[in-house]
C-alpha cells in the first residue's frame, strides 16, 4: 500500500478585526429628534410647532443592488436632505435640513446634496446645512419663531385623485 504524505493543516491567519464604523451623523440626528420631542412635551414653541411635521427621509445607507434599483424606480433621489419640516414659515413653503455630524466628524457635502438644497431653495423652500445638534437646534428654533407663511386667496382645488376624506378606514 502506497501512502502519500499528508500536508500539515494550515494555521488560520489571524487578521485584525475591522473597527466598526460609527454612524455619528445618525446618532446625533437621533439626539436632535429626541430633543424636538422633548421640547414638544415641555410645551416649548419649537416642539409644539415643528415636532409633528418634521420627518426623516431615509435616502442613504448601504443597500444591495436590487434594493437600490427598486428604490430608484420608486422615486428615491440622490441628495435629498435628511430632514423635512412640513410647515410654511417666514415666507418659505417649508424647510429642508441637511444634517451633518458636528466637526471634526462631519462628512463633506456631496455635490448631489448641494444641488438638492439649491433646487429646493429655487422652489420656495428654506434649505439649510446644519453641522451638529446645537446648530440644528438653533435652525429649528429660529424657524419656529418666524410667523406662518400666509396663503393669499383661495387654494386651487384638485380635481384628480381619490377623495381621502371619504375613503374607508
Amino acid at each position: 500500500m502506497i501512502t502519500t504524505p499528508r500536508k500539515a493543516p494550515r494555521k488560520a491567519i489571524k487578521r485584525p478585526a475591522k473597527a466598526r464604523r460609527i454612524d455619528r451623523e445618525g446618532l446625533e440626528q437621533k439626539v436632535l429628534i429626541r430633543w424636538l420631542y422633548g421640547e414638544m412635551r415641555r410645551g416649548q414653541p419649537v416642539g409644539v410647532l415643528l415636532e409633528d411635521v418634521t420627518y426623516h427621509v431615509p435616502n442613504g445607507g448601504q443597500r444591495n443592488k436590487k434594493t437600490a434599483a427598486d428604490l430608484k424606480a420608486q422615486g428615491v433621489r440622490a441628495g435629498v436632505s435628511d430632514l423635512v419640516v412640513a410647515s410654511a414659515r417666514g415666507g418659505w413653503h417649508g424647510l429642508y435640513l441637511e444634517f451633518k455630524a458636528k466637526p471634526p466628524h462631519d462628512a463633506a457635502l456631496a455635490d448631489a446634496q448641494r444641488k438638492w438644497l439649491a433646487h429646493m431653495e429655487a422652489r420656495g423652500y428654506l434649505a439649510v446645512l446644519a453641522k451638529g445638534v446645537e446648530e440644528a437646534q438653533a435652525v429649528l428654533a429660529a424657524y419656529a419663531a418666524w410667523p406662518m407663511t400666509m396663503v393669499v386667496g383661495e387654494p386651487a382645488a384638485m380635481l384628480h385623485g381619490s377623495e381621502w376624506r371619504k375613503a374607508k378606514a
